[in-house]
């Protein structure tokens, strides 16, 4: 990519807004590294500050607690994913192929590495999701978060998927099911693969087997709608 983006993400999620300054976003870059290494269970915004050399005072000051973190860190995802899937698939008039390529984008954004957000280690970004991104929204307070606006970006990116679907077969009953379900599917197979290899036949190293897997569920429906 030859030109530098900016996520800004309006979102309840924050006190204030960590893209803005410098403080912000290395708190963005070492949680992203931290919850890599130790996971959300063992990730605490002591440890976090520790590892900053700063205060747990100075990481409330942006987010209220871990979970709002998360919520954000897996937000700013997919909204990079959904920059991406637009940004390499506009000049694509046919609609399959264009779903096609979205879902290789989709699937392969763990080898991305994007040098224009220097503040962010998308690779570990990606492990993070894979690892810990269903605690975003299995919560007791998913419903009140969905109000507050919480998971838009991964909505916005399902619509945006869900609509191609439509322009190849206008009359298939379930195009947000779908790709809500290839969205999950891209993570969730990689985690299997690295941990409960016995429920999937996808090898972690494989990206191009998860591609495969994920292209034949989507026109196997698609197409026999």
């Amino acid at each position: 990519m030859a030109t530098s983006i900016q996520i800004n993400l309006k979102h309840r999620s924050y006190l204030r807004e960590p893209e803005g300054t410098e403080l912000g976003r290395k708190i963005i870059a070492e949680s992203i590294r931290l919850l890599d290494v130790l996971g959300y269970e063992g990730f605490t915004f002591k440890k976090l500050a520790a590892e900053m050399g700063s205060t747990e005072a100075s990481i409330y000051r942006y987010f209220e607690n871990k979970h709002k973190l998360l919520v954000y860190l897996a937000s700013w995802y997919w909204a990079w994913l959904h920059y991406l899937v637009t940004l390499q698939t506009r000049n694509i008039a046919d609609p399959r192929k264009r779903l096609s390529r979205a879902i290789e984008v989709i699937a392969r954004a763990g080898e991305a590495d994007d040098p224009t957000v220097l503040h962010i280690d998308e690779r570990a970004l990606h492990r993070v999701v894979v690892a810990e991104a269903s605690k975003v929204y299995h919560t007791k307070e998913v419903d009140a978060e969905n109000k507050e606006g919480y998971f838009l970006e991964m909505k916005h990116l399902c619509q945006r998927l869900a609509q191609i679907v439509l322009e190849i077969n206008p009359d298939y009953p379930y195009p947000h099911a779908l790709m809500s379900t290839v969205l999950e599917a891209a993570h969730q197979q990689l985690f299997f693969a690295q941990h409960l290899p016995s429920l999937t036949n996808v090898r972690s190293e494989k990206y191009t087997e998860t591609v495969a897997f994920l292209k034949q569920l989507v026109f196997a429906a698609v197409d026999n709608s």
